[in-house]
């Protein structure tokens, strides 16, 4: 019996103990500790297509029947949307690759293959999707538009439509082209109206939790806020705008001191800025010199970011002198921004401050939408004879043409048909030509993608 109880006295310890931690995480996943991530680097590929059948009609009175052979199927896009119910980029950080669908093949009796299905990939609002080698921005996900990042192949034509008048039994087919396969990264910059910026602890997530419901982490140390935190500020029926508590900036931001480099990137879209000061010099830092070196952090992450429109918070006034509070209103003013004196934990003069936010925006252009300057290579059928060009590497001649390779997925080397139709793009494109003023003759090597072939005039 006294053994029993030593043992469901253990029980009862563990379960205390299994509670208090399961409390730590999740306290510390609501104070956004875990895992705000905003920069990550993935693979898409979208699916292929589906390639075209070689197929003839045969039934029990049709004997040697025409072509029939089905086109294969379009293969899925990689397609991003908006979900409004992530925040991060966190769960790019365990899965890096996605794959769409590819089509089907055609069939027989004209059967089209099935296309495959778009692979969706769920991003937070305010995503901006970048070619990872060259940084050129693909698309801007700030709106409920999905995007196609990565197009599917397109399915191959099956033999029936390569029967000629002198072509009766064709016995090959298109194959389906390959869908698009990117490096891609996906760097976030939250939406939000008004940016709250200035020193840790100077009381920027205690004026976002008067303002508005969100329940920032508040306590009286460095880095309290270790995540960009967005409120809404409700100001009267129809109007309302967004508000972001950016953490960690001090003095060498720019160059990745403290956080401030993980998220200075967060205040670019901000329509307005509100730097918040610690008036009193509390930690013992010069209100003006904190402002100052502030504003110099922005100018030298972005020099646009310290031109636009700023109102500037004194706040923890109850514990700063009359003088201190004229004094840095005097300065303030003197270069041009408008002062709030405030004090944010009792919610004193905090209302006037909304008043002018809520004017400024209604003056300001809406948030920043970057524009796409990715161009995408032309993928159609048709070709281009200016984009085609002869390169020599060690004596084989090079056919640099997007479309000859596409071309060459197509045939079938073992049908004597299908070179046929092969030889003749090639002369019908105007390769052989250019292939002719490249110097090639009886007998060289041409290079098409990794195939090589005897040139043969």
């Amino acid at each position: 019996m006294w053994k029993y109880n030593l043992w469901w006295l253990s029980f009862l310890n563990i379960r205390k103990y299994l509670k208090r931690w399961l409390l730590f995480i999740i306290k510390n996943k609501n104070r956004g500790i875990l895992l705000f991530v905003d920069i990550a680097n993935i693979k898409v590929k979208a699916g292929d297509g589906g390639s075209g059948a070689v197929s003839f009609h045969r039934d029990k009175i049709t004997a040697s029947g025409g072509p029939d052979g089905g086109n294969g199927g379009r293969g899925g896009n990689i397609v991003f949307k908006v979900d409004d119910g992530l925040s991060t980029l966190a769960d790019f950080r365990y899965k890096k690759k996605y794959v769409a669908k590819s089509g089907k093949n055609g069939a027989s009796g004209r059967c089209a293959g099935k296309s495959g299905e778009d692979m969706i990939i769920k991003v937070p609002r305010g995503t901006l999707v970048k070619e990872s080698e060259t940084g050129r921005l693909i698309a801007d996900l700030s709106d409920d538009c999905p995007q196609i990042i990565a197009k599917g192949g397109k399915g191959g034509l099956g033999n029936m439509n390569f029967s000629t008048p002198t072509r009766q039994s064709p016995r090959f087919a298109k194959a389906g082209t390959l869908g698009e396969e990117m490096n891609l990264q996906l760097e976030l910059k939250l939406l939000a109206d008004v940016g709250l910026i200035g020193y840790p602890n100077v009381g920027k997530s205690t004026l976002l939790s008067v303002v508005s419901e969100a329940k920032p982490q508040i306590a009286n140390y460095h880095f309290t806020t270790l995540s960009p935190i967005l409120g809404v500020v409700r100001y009267e029926e129809g109007v309302s705008f967004v508000m972001a508590d950016i953490p960690g900036l001090i003095e060498g931001a720019w160059k990745g001191i403290g956080l401030g480099h993980q998220f200075l990137r967060h205040v670019e879209r901000c329509r307005l800025l509100v730097h918040v000061v610690d008036v009193s010099g509390s930690e013992g830092r010069d209100p003006i010199q904190d402002f100052n070196t502030i504003n110099e952090e922005l100018k030298k992450f972005n020099k646009e970011l310290s031109e636009r429109k700023m109102l500037v918070v004194g706040n923890k006034c109850d514990m700063a002198t009359d003088s201190q509070i004229q004094e840095f209103k005097n300065y303030v003013e003197s270069r041009g921004y408008e002062f709030f004196p405030i004090m944010a934990a009792i919610n004193y003069g905090v209302k006037p401050l909304i008043n002018k936010v809520v004017e400024e925006l209604s003056k300001l252009p809406p948030i920043m939408v970057y524009q796409p300057d990715y161009v995408k290579e032309d993928l159609s059928d048709e070709f281009d004879k200016d984009k085609i060009s002869i390169s020599i590497d060690n004596g084989v001649y090079v056919v640099n043409s997007l479309w000859a390779e596409r071309l060459l997925n197509s045939v079938n080397f073992e049908d004597y048909d299908s070179m046929q139709y092969f030889q003749k793009s090639l002369v019908d494109s105007g390769i052989i030509d250019k292939l002719r003023e490249a110097g090639a003759d009886e007998g060289s090597t041409v290079r098409i993608s990794d195939t090589e072939f005897d040139f043969i005039d």
